[in-house]
């Protein structure tokens, strides 16, 4: 009413008359409507929201009405299929660019250490130290150093208010959300928790050695990356089965089948839980139990973790093992041979344009 008398005062001047029936009718209060009885014992008896609590997972974004057609998993299969096939190639190829570098390098290594030898040494480089602690780590430690990083960043973007949306849409799995395919990568690298972070990357670096001596750091970044769609994927299939469309996030189907496949390979490893180191047990029996614990959970309906994809991650992770290093990544040569021979074209026709 304030700023409407004072927009007023710079128009043509009203008479007395008006500007009083202005100021009776504007402040003249309206008498309140007698509600029904029913309908105001229905408005005291209808509970208010419930408080807000602590998670795993951030709070969920407002649900969609109706529920999506099963027809909405065509294109998530797809880009499962694709990317896994992608990731494995483009493993098999760095393996040889990497393998190729490692045998160019040879001599300049062998070189810098002598240099290295007769040049005066820093006392307190910082530099130095940082390179001694990065030697002094097994090769899948260094791989899942990058891993570990990644996931860090991401969970400093849900610290940040004007991130959420862009965080909900494409840093959460759900069938139901507008974004299908990326978040089905995306997601195995988001963590809304501290503590839910922390427990992975722990298991993640506990199981690196392992998993890297196994596989080797490119076929263990294929199979992780893998994982991640695959797992991701299963959860698709569970919620539109059961009809419970909640946002899921986290690296646990991507670990589950670097555990699963550990324990799949080494089943007598004898293991303990951290805070718990007096109480082992064999890998063979962990891996049991967890299947278990998830298959009573995906059964009952339990909604703690997403059981689907902790399913869907050990499973995986058996069955390549088992059976996936055999049909997958030992019939890359055919993709090596083709890519050595681009590489070799393209190194000759380089070759005689610089001769010329």
């Amino acid at each position: 009413m304030a700023w409407r008398c004072w927009a007023r005062g710079w128009g043509p001047r009203p008479n007395r008359l008006t500007a009083l029936l202005e100021q009776r009718q504007g402040f003249r209060r309206a008498r309140p409507r007698p509600e029904p009885p029913a309908a105001a014992a229905a408005a005291e008896a209808r509970p208010g929201p419930p408080p807000p609590r602590r998670s795993l997972c951030p709070p969920p974004p407002p649900t969609r009405a109706g529920r999506p057609s099963p027809r909405r998993l065509v294109k998530p299969f797809l880009f499962a299929v694709g990317f896994t096939g992608s990731a494995f190639g483009s493993a098999a190829i760095w393996q040889y660019e990497s393998l190729k570098s490692r045998v160019q390098t040879y001599f300049e290594e062998a070189r810098a250490d002598w240099l290295d030898k007769i040049r005066p040494q820093k006392r307190g480089d910082f530099r130095k130290q940082v390179n001694s602690w990065w030697n002094n780590l097994t090769e899948g430690q260094r791989t899942v150093t990058g891993i570990i990083a990644a996931n860090v960043f991401v969970f400093c973007l849900w610290r940040l208010p004007g991130m959420r949306r862009i965080m909900f849409t494409y840093f959460t799995s759900d069938p139901s959300s507008r974004a299908l395919c990326s978040p089905m990568l995306l997601s195995t690298f988001s963590h809304f928790s501290l503590f839910h972070m922390a427990a992975n990357m722990y298991v993640l670096w506990s199981f690196s050695s392992s998993i890297v001596s196994l596989l080797g750091c490119e076929q263990f970044i294929a199979v992780y990356l893998s994982a991640g769609v695959i797992s991701t994927f299963v959860s698709y299939v569970a919620k539109m089965a059961t009809g419970r469309f909640e946002p899921s996030l986290g690296a646990s189907g991507a670990i589950m089948t670097v555990l699963a496949a550990v324990c799949t390979k080494m089943p007598e490893a004898k293991l303990a839980i951290i805070f718990l180191p007096m109480f082992t047990f064999t890998a063979g029996n962990a891996l049991k139990a967890i299947i278990a614990f998830d298959t009573a959970g995906l059964a009952l309906g339990w909604r703690l973790f997403d059981h689907a994809a902790h399913l869907g991650g050990a499973l995986f992770g058996m069955w390549y093992v088992t059976y996936g290093h055999e049909l997958i990544w030992k019939n890359r040569e055919p993709l090596v041979k083709a890519w050595h021979e681009m590489r070799t074209k393209n190194t000759g026709k380089g070759g005689g344009g610089r001769s010329n």
